[in-house]
């Protein structure tokens, strides 16, 4: 220690570092005044940091450990499918996604297969509100009796956060609904995970007229806080609801161009009357019509509001419509279309504004209505409208096969959403949503609702809803025993191997299982050829390559997945096989779970 003076710690700034560098100078150390002074210095930091106003979220992290995550540390998550409730509504090769279980686990197998592949993600966590029977931690509702509820909150929040941010795309955003029990402290919390310069916004959302029970001011709204992984990279859409629906609301085969539009008459009164404008237009019935209603010309003051030429054109491009008068025989009216985004000279307009932070003209009872519409009773008193979810995917211009990630999805709104923007704007979205299935909640409600909005349902006695399609896998977490998910033995890793094949046809979109055999195992799609080989042995390597020589000749692409218990030998010149990838497991998985381990 002789010559050393840089021993004072900076405490107010890295507490823990800070702390772990004195106790490495303390066991070194034999000089005991020396020590006596720096006990000395570091109280006197401790007494300063205990003046001063900080700024951050602290949390009772430890007070009670989240026991999902303990058991992480000697299970390791993998996903089995269960095949009797997969949903085929088309024959094509593409299904969405979902993972019944904990979303702790669920996220964690995201992470190998999804990782910064997520698009958007939309979740609608608990609110911690004061009502029992709201959320579990630890296998116990929470209530108001409770003392340390935020900190287990918010416990259980940041753990899948940061789950989830090293799924979402660099130039991709996450969408959080919360109301006033949660808000504040979620807001600092999300600064935390993911900075508070990626903050977008706090979408306020009106999301009742009034309650019944209200005492002092009546809340009736929540919100919806905003954050990108890099804000400066998502792209907004143009804010398309920001027209009067009112007023704007005809629409004509012009409508992917020019939008909606609203008639207004073509003839009108002027004070400076001009006989230019007053001249014949043919009707539907092969006569001649004048200003006011008049088959001759004469001058009453009533003309045409454009002159000839430019009437004309609007005659053959669409922008003139004629209706017949239901009281006066022979009379017709002339309209002329405005359009939302088409001037009267026929040029595109570039109308529009910035999306808003406040909505205020969807409810939650829409979500409700909806839900029982379905079901034909009221599933849940509280549930968002599909509009609300719709309406934040819009916002950005997303790609159209976008990925879009739900991990708290109990009512199904967002997979409801995803659906039915596909049918209408032509979309290919996929999903990926995962829950628990508490109360039998996934397979009795949230299933169900997805088997009848994709297959049609009847919301009352005579109508029936379009199907909106869409495959869909069914899976739940099943669990590979260990003792320390840091130091995993042989044996182990072959289990792990030989129960992880669905988490890699997840990851390569591979659902079509050709064959299997105790040494090797076939995937594909209509595109892609996967295969997984078990052994790290060349005894069955000739026959392998001989099935993968011949399978791929159909394919754009192969990936094979070589077990080893080191990184494999092999190579793409060993297969002789075009557009070959070769992918080494099962490291690459362990590597993600041990990180995600140390990391939360």
């Amino acid at each position: 220690m002789e010559g050393n003076n840089n021993w004072k710690y900076l405490i107010k700034e890295e507490t823990v570092s800070g702390l772990t560098t004195l106790l490495l100078d303390i066991k070194n150390n034999h000089n005991q005044d020396e020590l006596i002074e720096k006990i000395k210095d570091l109280e006197t930091q401790i007494s300063k940091l205990q003046k001063t106003k900080k700024y951050w979220l602290v949390w009772e992290m430890e007070k009670e450990p989240e026991q999902i995550v303990l058991d992480c540390q000697r299970k390791l998550p993998i996903l089995k499918e269960v095949k009797d409730k997969f949903l085929k509504s088309d024959e094509s090769w593409k299904a969405n996604i979902l993972i019944e279980w904990d979303n702790f686990h669920a996220l964690q197998v995201l992470n190998y297969t999804h990782k910064e592949s997520i698009d958007l993600i939309y979740i609608d966590p608990p609110y911690n509100t004061w009502n029992a029977n709201e959320w579990k931690y630890n296998d116990k509702y929470i209530d108001d009796n409770d003392t340390y509820r935020h900190s287990k909150w918010l416990n259980f929040m940041s753990k899948r956060l940061t789950l989830s941010k090293e799924l979402l795309k660099e130039n991709w955003l996450i969408f959080i609904s919360i109301d006033d029990n949660e808000q504040a402290q979620l807001k600092l919390l999300c600064d935390e995970i993911f900075w508070s310069d990626n903050f977008i916004a706090n979408i306020i959302w009106q999301s009742k007229t009034w309650s019944s029970d209200a005492k002092g001011i009546d809340t009736i709204t929540e919100y919806i806080l905003v954050y990108a992984k890099n804000k400066l990279l998502p792209e907004f859409t143009k804010n398309a609801d920001w027209y009067d629906k009112k007023r704007y609301k005809l629409r004509d085969e012009y409508f992917s161009e020019r939008w909606p539009y609203y008639l207004d008459n073509l003839d009108r009164w002027w004070l400076r009357y001009h006989d230019s404008l007053n001249y014949a237009i043919s009707i539907p019935d092969w006569s001649s019509i004048f200003p006011n209603w008049r088959s001759e010309f004469l001058n009453d003051g009533w003309t045409w509001k454009w002159w000839r030429q430019k009437v004309k054109w609007w005659l053959e491009n669409g922008y003139i419509i004629f209706k017949k008068s239901k009281s006066k025989n022979n009379w017709w009216w002339v309209y002329y279309k405005n359009y939302l985004y088409s001037d009267n000279e026929g040029n595109l307009l570039e109308r529009w504004t910035p999306h808003k932070n406040v909505i205020s003209n969807l409810k939650t009872w829409d979500g409700a209505s909806s839900i029982k519409n379905i079901f034909w009773f009221h599933v849940f008193k509280y549930s968002k409208p599909t509009e609300l979810i719709k309406y934040f995917i819009k916002s950005v211009n997303l790609p159209k096969d976008a990925i879009i990630l739900d991990y708290f999805a109990w009512s199904w709104t967002t997979w409801h959403s995803v659906l039915e923007l596909n049918k209408e704007y032509w979309l290919d979205l996929k999903f990926i949503i995962c829950t628990n299935n508490e109360w039998n909640i996934c397979e009795e409600v949230t299933f169900e609702r997805i088997k009848k909005v994709s297959k049609g349902y009847s919301n009352d006695k005579w109508a029936k809803t379009e199907w909106l399609g869409w495959n869909l896998k069914y899976y739940k977490t099943d669990f590979v025993e260990v003792e320390n998910v840091q130091l995993i033995d042989d044996k182990q890793k072959l289990e792990l191997t030989y129960k992880a094949w669905e988490v890699i046809a997840i990851k390569e979109w591979t659902y079509h299982e050709i064959s299997k055999t105790p040494y090797f195992q076939f995937f594909e799609n209509n595109k892609k050829l996967v295969w997984i080989y078990f052994i790290e042995s060349s005894k069955w390597m000739d026959q392998f390559k001989n099935t993968l020589k011949q399978l791929s000749k159909s394919k754009n692409e192969s990936v094979i997945y070589i077990f080893s218990y080191s990184e494999p030998e092999y190579s793409c010149k060993d297969f002789n096989v075009p557009n070959l990838r070769i992918e080494w497991i099962p490291e690459p998985i362990l590597k993600i779970y041990k990180e995600l381990n140390k990391k939360i």
